[in-house]
């Protein structure tokens, strides 16, 4: 009787563990490594969280204002050409 009793309580622990476990693609994870990387939160130490490692601090302005460039960059060429003849 305690068997089936421990064996109840052992598939429903394993039950419960598969039904909030998340289901994640290695694409989904790779680009949120990405968005983080981005963001600069993987300048963010154990010992500066929340805040950005006055260490990184530097490193993190100059990621962000290549960042800025690029966007710009990518704005600028995606917009189409104004023909003159057009434009009258």
């Amino acid at each position: 009787m305690k068997a089936l009793a421990i064996a109840l309580v052992a598939i429903a622990t394993i039950a419960s563990a598969n039904a909030f476990a998340q289901t994640k693609t290695r694409a989904e994870v790779y680009q949120e490594l990405i968005q983080a990387q981005k963001d600069g939160r993987d300048f963010v130490t154990d010992t500066s969280y929340p805040d950005v490692n006055p260490i990184f601090a530097h490193q993190l302005e100059q990621q962000q204002t290549r960042l800025a460039q690029e966007q710009s960059n990518t704005t600028v060429a995606s917009t189409p050409p104004v023909n003159a003849s057009e434009a009258n």
